[in-house]
């Protein structure tokens, strides 16, 4: 992606004083670029290496469309001075704050990472700084919020570039504070290079992304290095509840604020009422104690909020205020979000797609569910294949019934994923599949009964389905909401049914 500057040229010299460069001058540069079709007169070229190519073969075409001068990680036979880092990756996300006028130097910054429960917990911040009355933007995986506007992003993980330019954005709209999600892969690409934090939040570290990180260590490791963007006088909040978060801060220089609900913690809750769509808990810091009634439920969601009042209290915002900034979030897209045309049972979509969060997930249902709790779920061939048996471990425990499908097959035969899946169950004759999803969320509905709850797990909020190469709509609340409006409406249901265990044979049907 190219970045381009709005105002006059930057001083490369000035960026990175101390690095060695080929030019016996200072150079000075408007826009900057890792791509170098899009190199401009004037520009800068930064060589980058990924899986698929090596940046650095492509310096003499950046040059030729017209770069004064590349950053690379080795010295290059080309006409144009080049600038010699220890890490590309890393220069280019300076490169690109640089450019933008270093935005965080004016904006209150708060970066979240964690497995599970990053985008709730950004938006909740969002949503009591706003209450606070603190103008606030922030960027996560659904939205892009500058203060003033609000729009969808992609999937895409944000770029350095893009999450300089979306913080500029927020500069300049007049926010005064930032949000950021920050995922692993983020933080392990250098990404995040530029990124100065007032507040590190992490919600929770558990077991994801292994097929890009490597190991659980390398993915930890990645998640430690949000603390390396903490200003001076920056702090950090953690989940005491969460061994691995302890572990990873064992050692921090920063203030830590903790939260919990079972070890000891500056900030703590204590559930008081919790039904299906609504639930009641006490924020509880030192001698002040705020009621705080939410339309989210679940222990996860209370944890989400807890960091979120964490944030808020640093801030100086008081209790009663964070409360209410608590409860203006109602739903979250893809978050335990409820599909209801009427029917006696319980339908929810949701994001998890990890073993720890899908059983998180079920566990918040159970506890709100008298009757049996039905699971639609998969897992994406992209993701690690580790997961894949404890995914059905986690369903088996769980739900009553579980009904393996599609989730994003791509080039890998369905029926090898469902039974991977399979592979992690107890009694894999409680398993049923079929691969067609539409077809597995209809018969999961039909199935259901009054009191019951069906979870749709696995896309959330995501509206499209990968098979082969091709990428077709498909959005997992559009189906749902069809079948209980044209057919659910016209059922005749029976009394409420106790909780029973289902077991059907393995079948199969024709992959979606």
């Amino acid at each position: 992606m190219s970045l381009r500057q709005t105002s006059a040229s930057i001083s490369l010299h000035e960026i990175f004083p101390q690095n060695h460069f080929s030019a016996g001058r200072d150079l000075r540069f408007s826009s900057c670029t890792s791509d170098p079709r899009r190199c401009r007169r004037g520009g800068l070229y930064v060589a980058l290496q990924t899986t698929e190519f090596d940046g650095h073969d492509y310096a003499p075409l950046a040059v030729r469309r017209g770069a004064v001068a590349v950053v690379a990680e080795r010295c290059l036979p080309i006409d144009a001075p080049v600038l010699v880092v220890p890490d590309s990756r890393e220069a280019y996300g300076w490169i690109s704050h640089h450019l933008r006028d270093l935005p965080c130097r004016c904006l209150r910054t708060i970066g979240v990472t964690g497995t599970n429960g990053k985008t709730t917990t950004s938006l909740l911040i969002q949503s009591v700084l706003k209450v606070a009355g603190l103008e606030t933007g922030t960027l996560n995986d659904l939205v892009f919020d500058d203060g003033t506007s609000r729009q969808a992003v992609g999937e895409a993980i944000p770029s350095a570039p893009v999450l300089a330019q979306s913080l500029a954005q927020m500069r300049n709209a007049g926010c005064t504070h930032a949000v950021l999600e920050t995922s692993s892969q983020m933080l392990s690409r250098r990404d995040t290079a530029g990124l100065e934090l007032d507040a590190a939040v992490f919600t929770n570290v558990r077991r994801d992304h292994l097929d890009f990180h490597g190991s659980i260590i390398n993915y930890r490791r990645a998640k430690a290095r949000l603390l390396e963007h903490l200003k001076p006088g920056g702090f950090v909040v953690a989940n005491a509840d969460d061994p691995a978060t302890r572990f990873l801060l064992s050692n921090v220089s920063q203030p830590v604020l903790t939260v919990g609900m079972r070890m000891p913690a500056e900030l703590t809750a204590t559930l008081i009422d919790r039904c299906a769509g609504e639930q009641t808990f006490l924020l509880n810091a030192g001698n002040e104690t705020a009621a705080v009634q939410t339309a989210m439920f679940g222990d996860h969601h209370i944890y989400n909020c807890l960091s979120a009042a964490a944030v808020g209290l640093v801030l100086g915002i008081d209790l009663t205020t964070i409360a209410r900034g608590l409860e203006a979030v109602t739903g979250i897209a893809g978050r335990m979000e409820p599909i209801g045309c009427g029917q006696p049972f319980g339908v929810y979509v949701d994001d998890a797609h990890t073993p720890d969060a899908l059983a998180v997930t079920l566990k918040a249902l159970r506890n709100v569910t008298p009757g049996r709790v039905i699971c639609v779920y998969g897992a994406d061939a992209d993701r690690d294949p580790a997961c894949r048996p404890l995914l059905g471990r986690a369903v088996e425990r769980g739900a009553d019934l579980g009904i393996i499908t599609n989730d994003n097959p791509r080039r890998e035969q369905p029926l090898q994923i469902a039974h991977d899946i399979i592979d992690g169950y107890d009694r894999p004759a409680k398993a049923h599949i079929l691969p067609d999803r539409a077809e597995a969320i209809r018969w999961a509905l039909g199935e259901a009964g009054p009191g019951d709850a069906v979870l749709i797990a696995g896309k959330g909020d995501r509206q499209y389905q990968t098979v082969g190469d091709r990428k077709r709509p498909f959005d997992d609340r559009v189906i749902a909401r069809q079948w209980l409006c044209e057919v659910g409406s016209k059922i005749e249901y029976e009394a409420p049914r106790p909780a029973t265990i289902l077991r059907f044979p393995t079948g199969a049907a024709t992959a979606n």
